[in-house]
Formats: structure tokens, C-alpha cells, sequence
């Protein structure tokens, strides 16, 4: 073992992730990938990675990790890592790691990650970037399709590149950590006409909350039904990420990145492809408002 990544603890799930796989709706597999994308391309960035190389989307923290890091002739050798998104406490052999930051490590050094403060996924770039197979074009591991790696367990153990470019000459990219209520734009359509008038301002002005019945496939709100004009349902549509679908029971779904390619329920709307990102660290219990990006 040269250039290797084991899973020492997956804490609540973890996965590999890069920035998916366009083009297979046709096969029933979403484009899936990162569901804060902004966050791992940084995180490559930092390390002299390409920014769609595949590294780690941890759930909620509770990541332990050690690297192996050798030379084809066996000698130990350095290499670097960085951590994004959801800010978590994280160390490396005990010792304190800095966040939005290329972090020096060796051979053997162990990483381990608590909860964070804020948000819900960090990602973890290491130079060099995770080689494990990929499927489909992408080492995206899908939930919803099964498509790419499964999800990590302990004593799993995934390859490293080799570094490829030189790293960036940055040592800190400040930024701002995930807010503890979110405020996102939505497009409303293409079914808002499925819906009583007051429901679309009911969908603006109401506080609502993300359930833990959320995944990356979806967030599930609670927060008041929204009423439809129209009986019946639709034939199967094309789903997007950020679409707002609605259920019989009126509670929206806001589809994230392992969402379904298609869809019966209404889509009262859309948000905005700039806050998706934002909307991949929403955790359960979060309050979430909806301002409205162009109305009809």
C-alpha cells in the first residue's frame, strides 16, 4: 500500500463524491456528485487538486481516518488535506487542523473529525485525490440509484492519486460558515398553476423546517399543507435538483443531489441554481424561508 486512505470510522455516513455524472437520466441515474459542490471544488483547489476530483462528503462528522502516504520504493513521504463546508473540530494524531486550509500530513498520520458547528457536510480533499472506480464516468456514490462506491464502513480502504498540478501558493481561504436559518430564491413553476393562489404566497411567507426525514436525495419540510386547485395527478415529469415537489399530503420535498430523474407530484417551484449549494448543508431542525425570484 503507496498512496491509500483507510476508514478507521465512518461516523453517521460517508461517501465519496466529485461533481457527478451528467448525462444518464435516460438510464433512470441522476447527474448525484456533491451536494455542496462550492465546498469540494474548493477544497481541491486548496490542494493543487482538479476541481472535480473525487474526496470525501461527511454526514454530520464523526470521520477517524489514517493516510498512507509512500514512494514507489516504500519510503514514508508528506502530502496535504483540507477540510470544507460544515466547520467541525478536526485533528491530525491529536493535534488541532485548520479548516479552508491546506493541512501537511505524513505517512500514518490518523484525522478525526467531531460534529460540526453549523451546516451538515464537510468535505475532505486530499492531495492527489480519491481513485477509487469509477462508474458511469464518476466516483459519485448515488443512494438513490446505487451507482458508485457504497457507503463507507469501517476498515474500507480507497486508493490516492498521485498529484497532478502544483499546489496553489494559498494557505487560508476565508469564508463564511453555513447560517442557522436559510434563506433561499426559488423560481416558481412549472406547476404552480396546480395551486390555490394563497398557497404560492403561503410557499414565501411561511417558516419552514427541515425533518429528519431528510437525505441526500431530499429534504422533507414541516410547515403548513399547501392546497392545489387541480385534482389528479401528472404523467412522470423530469425532476431536477432544487425542485419543490408537493405530495398529496402538501409538505414540499426539495430534491438534492441523488434526487429521482422523474416525477408525479407537482413542482410549485425551483430554487435558484446559486443557492444550491447553501441548500446541500441544510441539517434537520433548520428553519428555511423561500423569497421568490421572479413571479409570473
Amino acid at each position: 500500500m503507496t498512496r491509500a486512505l483507510e476508514v478507521l470510522a465512518p461516523g453517521p455516513l460517508a461517501t465519496v463524491q466529485d461533481l457527478g455524472r451528467p448525462g444518464w437520466s435516460h438510464l433512470g441515474v441522476s447527474r448525484s456528485g456533491a451536494a455542496d459542490p462550492a465546498s469540494l471544488t474548493l477544497a481541491n483547489r486548496l490542494v493543487g487538486n482538479p476541481e472535480d476530483a473525487a474526496g470525501l462528503e461527511i454526514t454530520f462528522g464523526g470521520l477517524r481516518a489514517r493516510l498512507y502516504l509512500r514512494r514507489p520504493d516504500g519510503t514514508p513521504a508528506t502530502g496535504y488535506l483540507t477540510l470544507t463546508g460544515a466547520p467541525c473540530p478536526a485533528t491530525v494524531n491529536g493535534r488541532p487542523a485548520a479548516l479552508d486550509a491546506p493541512v501537511p500530513v505524513r505517512d500514518g498520520d490518523v484525522l478525526a473529525l467531531g460534529m460540526p458547528q453549523s451546516g451538515l457536510r464537510t468535505y475532505l480533499a486530499v492531495r492527489g485525490g480519491l481513485t477509487p472506480p469509477p462508474a458511469l464516468g464518476s466516483r459519485a456514490t448515488d443512494l438513490l440509484s446505487g451507482t458508485g462506491p457504497a457507503p463507507l464502513r469501517a476498515g474500507d480502504t480507497l486508493p490516492l492519486g498521485d498529484p497532478t498540478g502544483p499546489m496553489p501558493g494559498v494557505d487560508h481561504a476565508p469564508r463564511s460558515a453555513p447560517p442557522n436559518a436559510f434563506e433561499l430564491r426559488v423560481w416558481p413553476g412549472p406547476r404552480d398553476d396546480w395551486f390555490e393562489e394563497a398557497s404560492l404566497k403561503t410557499l414565501f411567507a411561511a417558516r419552514w423546517e427541515a425533518t429528519s426525514k431528510s437525505n441526500r436525495i431530499g429534504i422533507r419540510l414541516a410547515g403548513p399543507a399547501l392546497r392545489r386547485c387541480r385534482t389528479g395527478e401528472l404523467p412522470a415529469e423530469g425532476m431536477v435538483r432544487g425542485a419543490l415537489q408537493v405530495p398529496p399530503n402538501g409538505l414540499p420535498v426539495l430534491f438534492l443531489a441523488d434526487h429521482p430523474v422523474t416525477g408525479g407530484y407537482p413542482v410549485i417551484g425551483v430554487v435558484h441554481e446559486d443557492d444550491l449549494p447553501l441548500a446541500g448543508q441544510i441539517p434537520p431542525g433548520a428553519a428555511i424561508r423561500f423569497s421568490p425570484s421572479a413571479m409570473r
